[in-house]
Protein backbone atom coordinates (compact mmCIF):
# COMPACT_ATOMS: atom_id res chain seq x y z
CA UNK A 1 0.00 0.00 0.00
CA UNK A 2 1.53 3.42 -0.96
CA UNK A 3 2.45 5.52 1.62
CA UNK A 4 -1.14 8.13 2.31
CA UNK A 5 0.40 10.84 4.43
CA UNK A 6 3.77 12.51 4.12
CA UNK A 7 6.79 11.29 6.16
CA UNK A 8 7.32 14.69 7.71
CA UNK A 9 3.36 15.05 8.36
CA UNK A 10 3.17 11.71 10.32
CA UNK A 11 5.99 13.09 12.40
CA UNK A 12 4.38 16.23 12.70
CA UNK A 13 1.57 14.73 13.99
CA UNK A 14 3.10 12.84 16.37
CA UNK A 15 4.75 15.76 17.78
CA UNK A 16 1.75 17.42 18.31
CA UNK A 17 0.25 14.63 19.70
CA UNK A 18 2.83 14.32 22.90
CA UNK A 19 1.77 18.12 23.07
CA UNK A 20 -1.82 17.88 23.46
CA UNK A 21 -1.31 15.22 25.77
CA UNK A 22 1.36 17.24 27.84
CA UNK A 23 -1.16 20.34 27.76
CA UNK A 24 -4.25 18.28 28.81
CA UNK A 25 -2.64 16.24 31.72
CA UNK A 26 -0.83 19.36 32.93
CA UNK A 27 -4.57 21.48 33.02
CA UNK A 28 -5.98 18.49 34.82
CA UNK A 29 -2.75 18.02 37.01
CA UNK A 30 -3.56 14.37 36.49
CA UNK A 31 -2.68 11.83 33.84
CA UNK A 32 -0.15 9.48 31.79
CA UNK A 33 1.89 11.95 29.47
CA UNK A 34 4.97 9.97 29.30
CA UNK A 35 3.25 6.95 28.39
CA UNK A 36 0.97 9.08 25.95
CA UNK A 37 4.54 9.60 24.56
CA UNK A 38 5.79 6.26 23.64
CA UNK A 39 2.98 5.92 21.56
CA UNK A 40 2.96 8.97 19.74
CA UNK A 41 4.21 7.75 16.22
CA UNK A 42 1.97 4.33 16.42
CA UNK A 43 -1.03 6.43 16.61
CA UNK A 44 0.11 9.45 13.90
CA UNK A 45 0.73 6.34 11.70
CA UNK A 46 -2.58 4.28 12.41
CA UNK A 47 -4.76 7.07 12.24
CA UNK A 48 -3.47 9.36 9.50
CA UNK A 49 -2.20 6.93 6.78
CA UNK A 50 -3.37 3.17 7.97
CA UNK A 51 -6.69 2.89 9.06
CA UNK A 52 -9.56 3.19 6.81
CA UNK A 53 -12.36 5.15 8.47
CA UNK A 54 -14.49 7.97 8.44
CA UNK A 55 -14.06 11.11 10.86
CA UNK A 56 -17.78 11.85 10.59
CA UNK A 57 -18.99 8.64 11.43
CA UNK A 58 -16.59 7.47 13.80
CA UNK A 59 -18.41 4.19 14.54
CA UNK A 60 -19.40 3.57 10.72
CA UNK A 61 -19.74 -0.61 10.85
CA UNK A 62 -17.43 -0.39 7.75
CA UNK A 63 -14.62 1.23 9.20
CA UNK A 64 -11.80 -0.41 10.34
CA UNK A 65 -11.06 -0.39 14.27
CA UNK A 66 -8.85 0.45 16.82
CA UNK A 67 -9.36 -0.80 20.35
CA UNK A 68 -6.96 1.17 22.97
CA UNK A 69 -5.99 -1.57 25.38
CA UNK A 70 -4.04 0.42 27.69
CA UNK A 71 -7.03 3.10 28.67
CA UNK A 72 -4.64 5.40 31.04
CA UNK A 73 -3.60 6.32 27.60
CA UNK A 74 -6.72 7.90 26.73
CA UNK A 75 -5.06 11.35 26.32
CA UNK A 76 -3.29 10.55 23.00
CA UNK A 77 -6.21 8.82 21.33
CA UNK A 78 -7.69 12.10 22.13
CA UNK A 79 -5.13 13.80 20.89
CA UNK A 80 -5.05 11.77 17.55
CA UNK A 81 -9.21 12.95 17.05
CA UNK A 82 -8.42 16.23 17.79
CA UNK A 83 -5.60 16.64 14.86
CA UNK A 84 -8.52 14.66 12.74
CA UNK A 85 -10.64 17.55 13.47
CA UNK A 86 -13.74 15.58 15.60
CA UNK A 87 -12.87 16.83 19.00
CA UNK A 88 -12.45 20.56 19.70
CA UNK A 89 -8.62 21.15 21.03
CA UNK A 90 -10.35 23.42 23.80
CA UNK A 91 -12.88 20.36 24.71
CA UNK A 92 -8.93 18.38 25.29
CA UNK A 93 -8.44 20.82 27.78
CA UNK A 94 -11.13 19.72 29.83
CA UNK A 95 -10.15 16.20 30.37
CA UNK A 96 -10.60 14.33 33.72
CA UNK A 97 -12.85 17.63 34.85
CA UNK A 98 -16.41 16.34 35.95
CA UNK A 99 -19.00 16.44 33.42
CA UNK A 100 -16.25 16.25 30.49
CA UNK A 101 -17.12 13.01 28.54
CA UNK A 102 -13.41 12.76 27.78
CA UNK A 103 -11.86 10.48 31.05
CA UNK A 104 -8.66 9.44 31.77
CA UNK A 105 -9.55 6.01 30.47
CA UNK A 106 -11.96 5.88 26.90
CA UNK A 107 -15.58 5.72 27.60
CA UNK A 108 -17.98 4.34 25.30
CA UNK A 109 -20.47 7.58 25.73
CA UNK A 110 -17.69 8.69 23.30
CA UNK A 111 -19.00 8.43 19.83
CA UNK A 112 -15.59 6.71 19.05
CA UNK A 113 -15.16 4.41 21.61
CA UNK A 114 -16.47 0.91 20.93
CA UNK A 115 -16.33 -0.19 25.16
CA UNK A 116 -14.56 0.87 28.28
CA UNK A 117 -10.86 -0.27 28.97
CA UNK A 118 -8.69 0.28 31.06
CA UNK A 119 -8.86 -2.50 33.33
CA UNK A 120 -5.64 -3.72 31.93
CA UNK A 121 -5.60 -7.35 30.16
CA UNK A 122 -9.40 -7.03 28.39
CA UNK A 123 -8.76 -5.02 24.90
CA UNK A 124 -7.22 -7.49 22.73
CA UNK A 125 -10.65 -10.40 23.31
CA UNK A 126 -13.13 -7.11 22.95
CA UNK A 127 -10.82 -6.69 19.21
CA UNK A 128 -10.68 -10.58 18.67
CA UNK A 129 -14.48 -10.29 19.16
CA UNK A 130 -14.83 -7.51 16.92
CA UNK A 131 -12.66 -9.13 13.91
CA UNK A 132 -14.38 -12.60 14.36
CA UNK A 133 -17.99 -10.59 13.34
CA UNK A 134 -16.32 -8.36 10.83
CA UNK A 135 -14.60 -11.53 9.03
CA UNK A 136 -17.26 -14.54 9.62
CA UNK A 137 -20.60 -12.72 9.67
CA UNK A 138 -20.20 -9.20 8.19
CA UNK A 139 -17.75 -10.78 5.77
CA UNK A 140 -15.95 -7.43 4.83
CA UNK A 141 -12.57 -6.32 4.39
CA UNK A 142 -12.17 -4.16 7.87
CA UNK A 143 -9.15 -4.80 9.92
CA UNK A 144 -9.32 -4.31 14.19
CA UNK A 145 -5.91 -2.85 15.42
CA UNK A 146 -5.26 -3.43 19.13
CA UNK A 147 -2.53 -1.52 21.25
CA UNK A 148 -1.58 -3.14 24.35
CA UNK A 149 1.24 -2.17 26.76
CA UNK A 150 4.18 -4.50 27.42
CA UNK A 151 3.52 -4.07 31.36
CA UNK A 152 -0.05 -5.66 30.47
CA UNK A 153 1.29 -8.35 28.31
CA UNK A 154 1.89 -10.20 31.80
CA UNK A 155 -2.09 -10.45 32.13
CA UNK A 156 -3.07 -14.17 31.60
CA UNK A 157 -5.96 -13.12 29.10
CA UNK A 158 -3.93 -11.48 26.80
CA UNK A 159 -2.20 -15.22 26.12
CA UNK A 160 -6.34 -16.36 26.07
CA UNK A 161 -7.10 -14.51 23.45
CA UNK A 162 -3.76 -14.23 21.41
CA UNK A 163 -4.33 -18.21 21.12
CA UNK A 164 -8.08 -17.92 20.22
CA UNK A 165 -7.14 -15.33 17.25
CA UNK A 166 -4.31 -17.61 15.88
CA UNK A 167 -6.63 -20.59 16.23
CA UNK A 168 -9.18 -18.83 14.28
CA UNK A 169 -6.81 -17.31 12.05
CA UNK A 170 -8.34 -13.98 12.50
CA UNK A 171 -5.64 -12.16 9.87
CA UNK A 172 -7.70 -9.24 10.42
CA UNK A 173 -6.23 -8.50 13.59
CA UNK A 174 -2.90 -6.79 14.32
CA UNK A 175 -1.83 -6.48 17.78
CA UNK A 176 0.83 -3.92 18.30
CA UNK A 177 2.93 -3.74 21.75
CA UNK A 178 3.84 -0.89 23.04
CA UNK A 179 7.21 -2.01 24.51
CA UNK A 180 8.39 1.41 26.54
CA UNK A 181 10.30 -0.93 29.01
CA UNK A 182 9.43 0.74 31.98
CA UNK A 183 6.07 -0.23 33.77
CA UNK A 184 4.32 1.59 36.86
CA UNK A 185 6.93 1.07 39.67
CA UNK A 186 9.88 -0.45 38.01
CA UNK A 187 11.13 -2.34 34.32
CA UNK A 188 8.42 -4.53 32.88
CA UNK A 189 9.71 -8.33 33.05
CA UNK A 190 10.67 -8.65 29.22
CA UNK A 191 12.29 -4.64 29.05
CA UNK A 192 13.38 -4.32 25.72
CA UNK A 193 14.08 -7.90 25.10
CA UNK A 194 11.85 -7.94 22.33
CA UNK A 195 12.90 -11.06 20.94
CA UNK A 196 11.27 -12.42 23.74
CA UNK A 197 7.89 -11.36 22.44
CA UNK A 198 8.73 -12.77 19.35
CA UNK A 199 9.51 -16.20 20.35
CA UNK A 200 6.78 -16.33 21.82
CA UNK A 201 4.19 -15.05 19.42
CA UNK A 202 5.70 -17.11 16.84
CA UNK A 203 4.79 -19.98 19.33
CA UNK A 204 1.69 -19.19 19.01
CA UNK A 205 1.47 -19.15 14.88
CA UNK A 206 1.22 -15.22 14.52
CA UNK A 207 3.31 -12.99 12.06
CA UNK A 208 5.07 -11.25 14.74
CA UNK A 209 7.97 -7.94 13.50
CA UNK A 210 9.80 -6.11 15.70
CA UNK A 211 10.16 -2.64 14.70
CA UNK A 212 11.41 1.09 15.72
CA UNK A 213 8.09 2.24 17.52
CA UNK A 214 9.14 5.88 17.11
CA UNK A 215 10.03 5.42 13.14
CA UNK A 216 6.99 6.47 11.12
CA UNK A 217 8.90 4.75 8.23
CA UNK A 218 9.24 1.71 10.02
CA UNK A 219 5.61 1.72 11.42
CA UNK A 220 4.27 2.12 7.91
CA UNK A 221 6.34 -0.55 6.33
CA UNK A 222 5.04 -2.88 9.02
CA UNK A 223 1.32 -2.19 8.76
CA UNK A 224 1.47 -2.79 5.13
CA UNK A 225 2.88 -6.39 6.08
CA UNK A 226 0.31 -6.63 8.27
CA UNK A 227 -2.38 -5.69 5.54
CA UNK A 228 -0.39 -8.28 3.59
CA UNK A 229 -0.55 -11.45 5.53
CA UNK A 230 -3.29 -14.01 4.90
CA UNK A 231 -3.99 -16.78 7.35
CA UNK A 232 -2.33 -15.52 10.47
CA UNK A 233 -2.81 -12.50 12.48
CA UNK A 234 -0.12 -10.11 12.65
CA UNK A 235 1.39 -8.52 16.46
CA UNK A 236 3.73 -5.24 15.80
CA UNK A 237 6.63 -5.52 18.77
CA UNK A 238 7.12 -1.68 18.82
CA UNK A 239 10.68 -0.80 20.71
CA UNK A 240 9.42 2.72 22.20
CA UNK A 241 10.36 4.57 24.82
CA UNK A 242 8.35 6.03 27.85
CA UNK A 243 8.27 10.37 28.15
CA UNK A 244 10.34 9.95 24.52
CA UNK A 245 11.13 13.67 23.67
CA UNK A 246 11.19 15.00 26.90
CA UNK A 247 14.48 16.15 27.50
CA UNK A 248 15.95 14.53 31.18
CA UNK A 249 12.60 12.34 31.80
CA UNK A 250 12.59 10.17 28.61
CA UNK A 251 13.27 6.64 29.96
CA UNK A 252 13.48 7.50 33.37
CA UNK A 253 11.58 5.64 36.19
CA UNK A 254 9.37 7.43 38.46
CA UNK A 255 7.61 9.02 35.72
CA UNK A 256 4.61 6.98 35.40
CA UNK A 257 1.05 8.84 35.99
CA UNK A 258 2.28 11.96 36.72
CA UNK A 259 1.47 15.05 35.04
CA UNK A 260 4.36 16.99 34.17
CA UNK A 261 4.03 20.13 36.35
CA UNK A 262 6.66 22.77 36.92
CA UNK A 263 8.51 20.70 33.49
CA UNK A 264 5.58 21.88 31.28
CA UNK A 265 6.71 24.50 30.20
CA UNK A 266 10.44 23.37 29.19
CA UNK A 267 9.07 20.24 27.87
CA UNK A 268 6.69 21.89 25.19
CA UNK A 269 9.50 24.45 24.11
CA UNK A 270 11.31 21.41 23.11
CA UNK A 271 8.78 19.82 21.52
CA UNK A 272 7.70 22.49 19.90
CA UNK A 273 10.55 22.96 18.20
CA UNK A 274 10.60 19.68 16.69
CA UNK A 275 7.65 20.76 14.38
CA UNK A 276 8.83 21.47 10.62
CA UNK A 277 5.26 22.23 9.44
CA UNK A 278 4.32 24.78 11.35
CA UNK A 279 0.98 25.87 9.81
CA UNK A 280 -2.53 23.28 8.86
CA UNK A 281 -1.11 19.42 8.27
CA UNK A 282 -2.02 17.88 5.06
CA UNK A 283 -2.98 14.43 5.33
CA UNK A 284 -5.39 11.58 3.81
CA UNK A 285 -7.28 9.05 5.80
CA UNK A 286 -8.46 6.19 3.67
CA UNK A 287 -11.78 5.38 3.29
CA UNK A 288 -12.94 1.92 4.13
CA UNK A 289 -13.11 -0.59 1.39
CA UNK A 290 -16.27 -2.64 1.65
CA UNK A 291 -19.41 -1.94 3.09
CA UNK A 292 -21.30 -4.09 5.61
CA UNK A 293 -24.63 -5.16 5.09
CA UNK A 294 -27.56 -3.89 6.90
CA UNK A 295 -28.86 -6.37 10.03
CA UNK A 296 -31.38 -5.67 12.82
CA UNK A 297 -31.05 -7.30 16.30
CA UNK A 298 -34.20 -5.45 17.61
CA UNK A 299 -36.32 -8.43 16.91
CA UNK A 300 -35.37 -10.74 19.41
CA UNK A 301 -37.76 -13.40 20.28
CA UNK A 302 -38.84 -17.00 20.08
CA UNK A 303 -39.92 -18.57 16.64
CA UNK A 304 -42.23 -20.34 18.83
CA UNK A 305 -43.81 -20.77 22.47
CA UNK A 306 -42.49 -23.05 24.94
CA UNK A 307 -44.21 -26.41 24.41
CA UNK A 308 -44.04 -28.64 27.89
CA UNK A 309 -46.33 -30.65 29.53
CA UNK A 310 -47.61 -29.61 33.27
CA UNK A 311 -45.90 -31.91 35.87
CA UNK A 312 -42.58 -32.27 33.57
CA UNK A 313 -38.88 -32.21 35.27
CA UNK A 314 -36.36 -30.95 32.87
CA UNK A 315 -33.07 -28.77 33.54
CA UNK A 316 -33.42 -24.66 32.83
CA UNK A 317 -29.95 -25.28 30.97
CA UNK A 318 -31.91 -27.34 28.57
CA UNK A 319 -34.94 -25.33 28.52
CA UNK A 320 -31.84 -22.38 27.70
CA UNK A 321 -30.30 -24.24 25.22
CA UNK A 322 -33.76 -25.04 23.47
CA UNK A 323 -34.90 -21.30 23.70
CA UNK A 324 -31.54 -20.16 22.06
CA UNK A 325 -32.63 -22.22 19.11
CA UNK A 326 -35.68 -20.96 18.67
CA UNK A 327 -34.65 -17.25 18.98
CA UNK A 328 -31.62 -17.91 16.23
CA UNK A 329 -34.32 -19.09 14.33
CA UNK A 330 -36.01 -15.89 14.46
CA UNK A 331 -32.83 -13.92 13.69
CA UNK A 332 -29.68 -14.96 11.90
CA UNK A 333 -28.00 -12.18 14.25
CA UNK A 334 -28.24 -14.73 16.96
CA UNK A 335 -24.60 -16.28 18.13
CA UNK A 336 -23.99 -18.26 21.54
CA UNK A 337 -20.64 -18.54 22.77
CA UNK A 338 -19.26 -21.30 25.08
CA UNK A 339 -16.03 -22.65 27.29
CA UNK A 340 -16.13 -26.08 26.33
CA UNK A 341 -19.12 -26.91 28.26
CA UNK A 342 -21.57 -27.06 25.12
CA UNK A 343 -22.40 -30.49 25.71
CA UNK A 344 -23.24 -29.32 29.78
CA UNK A 345 -24.89 -25.85 29.12
CA UNK A 346 -26.94 -27.54 25.96
CA UNK A 347 -25.51 -24.34 23.92
CA UNK A 348 -24.52 -27.65 21.73
CA UNK A 349 -28.28 -27.22 20.38
CA UNK A 350 -27.30 -24.10 18.25
CA UNK A 351 -24.41 -25.56 16.85
CA UNK A 352 -25.94 -28.48 15.50
CA UNK A 353 -28.66 -25.81 14.15
CA UNK A 354 -25.97 -23.48 12.73
CA UNK A 355 -22.73 -24.41 13.65
CA UNK A 356 -21.17 -21.15 12.05
CA UNK A 357 -23.10 -19.31 14.67
CA UNK A 358 -21.69 -21.34 17.63
CA UNK A 359 -18.03 -20.32 18.77
CA UNK A 360 -16.43 -22.02 20.81
CA UNK A 361 -13.84 -19.85 23.10
CA UNK A 362 -12.29 -23.13 25.15
CA UNK A 363 -11.46 -23.18 28.77
CA UNK A 364 -10.62 -19.42 28.80
CA UNK A 365 -13.88 -17.86 30.73
CA UNK A 366 -11.93 -14.33 30.33
CA UNK A 367 -11.36 -14.10 26.59
CA UNK A 368 -15.20 -16.00 26.21
CA UNK A 369 -16.70 -12.84 27.78
CA UNK A 370 -14.41 -10.39 26.16
CA UNK A 371 -15.00 -11.48 22.92
CA UNK A 372 -18.97 -11.70 23.28
CA UNK A 373 -18.18 -7.54 24.38
CA UNK A 374 -16.40 -7.13 20.95
CA UNK A 375 -18.82 -8.86 19.07
CA UNK A 376 -21.60 -6.97 19.99
CA UNK A 377 -20.49 -3.60 20.60
CA UNK A 378 -21.54 -2.23 17.08
CA UNK A 379 -25.02 -3.80 17.10
CA UNK A 380 -23.79 -6.64 14.99
CA UNK A 381 -25.06 -9.50 17.14
CA UNK A 382 -26.76 -10.51 20.09
CA UNK A 383 -24.34 -12.89 21.55
CA UNK A 384 -25.42 -15.42 24.67
CA UNK A 385 -22.40 -16.41 26.60
CA UNK A 386 -22.77 -19.63 28.24
CA UNK A 387 -20.27 -21.54 31.16
CA UNK A 388 -20.81 -22.84 34.95
CA UNK A 389 -21.25 -19.79 36.85
CA UNK A 390 -18.51 -21.22 39.27
CA UNK A 391 -16.02 -20.60 36.10
CA UNK A 392 -17.25 -17.51 35.19
CA UNK A 393 -16.03 -15.81 38.16
CA UNK A 394 -12.57 -16.01 36.74
CA UNK A 395 -14.10 -12.98 34.33
CA UNK A 396 -15.58 -10.59 36.59
CA UNK A 397 -13.93 -7.72 35.51
CA UNK A 398 -15.26 -8.47 31.91
CA UNK A 399 -18.58 -8.81 33.72
CA UNK A 400 -18.19 -5.57 34.65
CA UNK A 401 -18.21 -3.85 31.36
CA UNK A 402 -21.37 -6.05 29.85
CA UNK A 403 -24.01 -3.41 30.77
CA UNK A 404 -22.23 -0.78 27.89
CA UNK A 405 -22.97 -3.61 25.33
CA UNK A 406 -25.76 -5.98 23.74
CA UNK A 407 -24.05 -9.23 25.15
CA UNK A 408 -26.14 -11.56 27.40
CA UNK A 409 -24.79 -13.82 30.08
CA UNK A 410 -26.24 -17.37 30.88
CA UNK A 411 -24.96 -19.32 33.91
Amino acid sequence: MPLVTDVQVLKDLATRIRILSIQSTTAANSGHPTTCSSIAEIMSVLFFNTMRYSVAAPKDVSSDRFVLSKGHAAPALYAAWVENGLIPEPELMKLRQLGCDLEGHPTPRLNFIDVGTGSLGQGLAIAAGLAYVSKNYDNIDARTYCLIGDGESAEGSIWESIAFISHYNLDNVVLIIDANRLGQSQPTTVAHHLEVYKARLDAFGWNSLIVDGHSVEDLVKAFDNASATKGKPTAIIAKTYKGRDFPDIEDREGWHGKALGKETDRVLKHLEGLIVNKGKLNFTIPSPVTRAPQVNISNIQLASPPNYTVGDSLATRQAYGAALVKIAQNNPRVIGLDGDMKNSTFSELLKKYDPARHIECFIAEQNLVGVAIGATCRDRTVAFVSTFAAFLTRAFDQVSFIDQVSCQIHQ
